[in-house]
């Protein structure tokens, strides 16, 4: 709470940010929906420690601290208690969170700052909560209990907006993965005087105070974290009752996540159809633009899988997209498939090759061009994080598979894109 004395009335400020960002499906490209104020009934932050499977949280790691929920004006108190209970152990943090309260952001990022905290955007889908919605009073009760559950970690849809960035600017390593999203907007100034009523002069002079106050409190946070004020300026660039998602660029630009290439582990979906996926977001030297790739692994049976890449069209001219495999590349199937500015190849794989390529710890691409007559050829490389265990449970839902013969590497298709 921020006060300050206008003439003989005394105005108390309370400075909220508060507002949702949804996320479309991520087998697309990522679109926005718009923006909407938080309920004021939601859920307060809470913060729960969570036991995962083998590398639910990174190569190594299965447990880490769920903080999810609006940042309220006691947030601050509640994580130096949490701090508190769970000692030295070093876990780093998933936010899932739609904003609240400034002040308390920037107090609990100096705690993540002491304590060299690593944060990362995502949610945590309970065990223990069973059909109950993760965000209803059941499972919110869990989060709160002070108890360490069970349960994944979720990308996608998972949203840092409004006071959550600044608090993640607290960490010394922040990874903000593709799927997920920061937004920012200017602050909400709610003025309570005391005293009698104020003039108009009076309220337009207490706001410029209070936001003038807050810009300043935010920019010297900005700097002790090492963030760029750019940050700072897009923010207040944008209407409290608007959200503006942060591109990779201005995330990279900012200092926020400086990685030239960020991905998410590989995630088994058993929806419609099963299958594992991965989007990536990486940006060549040179380059101005990132841009955001996808692939997607399904079954035929449990011995034969299709693999779709996914990409933005590139400029017209001969392309191809090929799969580093020993003895050679395999082509994927020419034409790839164009719609909205994006464009998916296909390529059949059989398991031994799959299980060859989880094996070595990355997969590697290659994308072609044809230039004067000869093939020059971009290597793209993925990690395979997340692979092994998604695959496994993607191979328990597919049918019984038929012994197949190897695959031989094809000739490069030499169609010339349109």
């Amino acid at each position: 709470m921020l006060s300050c004395d206008v003439g003989r009335l005394t105005s108390r400020i309370i400075m909220l940010i508060l507002s949702v960002l949804l996320f479309g499906p991520a087998w697309a490209a990522p679109m926005a929906q718009p923006a909407r104020l938080v309920a004021e009934n939601a859920a307060p932050i809470s913060f729960t420690v969570v036991k995962g499977p083998p590398g639910a949280c990174g190569p190594g790691c299965d447990r880490w601290i769920a903080a999810e929920g609006k940042i309220d004006g006691a947030a601050a108190a509640r994580f130096r208690r949490f701090l508190k209970q769970i000692g030295d152990i070093r876990l780093p943090i998933y936010l899932h969170s739609p904003g609240g309260n400034l002040e308390q952001a920037l107090a609990i990022g100096t705690m993540l700052r002491e304590r060299k905290f690593t944060a990362r955007v995502g949610r945590t889908i309970v065990e223990e909560c069973g059909f109950e919605a993760q965000d209803g009073d059941v499972c919110v009760k869990l989060k709160q209990s002070g108890r360490e559950l069970h349960g994944e970690v979720w990308l996608r849809n998972a949203q840092c907006n409004s006071a959550c960035p600044y608090l993640i600017l607290g960490a010394v390593t922040r990874e903000i993965a593709p799927e997920t999203s920061l937004a920012v907007h200017s602050p909400h100034v709610i003025l309570n005087f005391t005293g009698g009523a104020p003039t108009r002069e009076m309220r337009t002079a207490a706001l410029q105070q209070a936001l003038s106050r807050a810009d300043h409190m935010v920019a010297d946070y900005l700097k002790r974290m090492g963030v760029d004020a750019g940050l700072l300026t897009v923010a207040r660039s944008v209407r409290f009752e608007d959200m503006r998602v942060l591109t990779r660029e201005e995330i990279v630009r900012f200092g926020i996540d400086r990685r030239e290439q960020a991905e998410t582990p590989w995630v088994f979906e058993n929806a419609n159809r099963s299958l594992i996926h991965k989007t990536v977001t990486r940006r060549k030297e040179g380059e101005q633009l990132f841009r955001t790739v996808q692939l997607r692994l399904i079954c035929s049976d449990a011995g034969r899988f299709q693999l779709d890449y996914q990409r933005p069209v590139p400029p017209a001219g001969f392309v191809s997209v090929a799969l580093a495999s020993e003895p050679g590349r395999l082509s994927f199937y020419f034409p790839p498939r164009r719609a909205a500015g994006q464009e998916a190849w296909a390529l059949h794989v059989g398991k031994p090759q799959l299980d060859k390529l989880a094996a070595i710890g990355q997969f590697e691409l290659a994308e072609g061009t044809l230039t004067n007559g000869q093939w020059q050829f971009q290597p793209v490389q993925f990690t395979s994080e997340g692979f092994s265990q998604a695959f496994e449970r993607l191979v328990a839902t597919c049918p019984p598979g038929k012994p197949a013969a190897p695959l031989a590497a094809r000739n490069i298709a030499t169609s010339p894109a349109k």
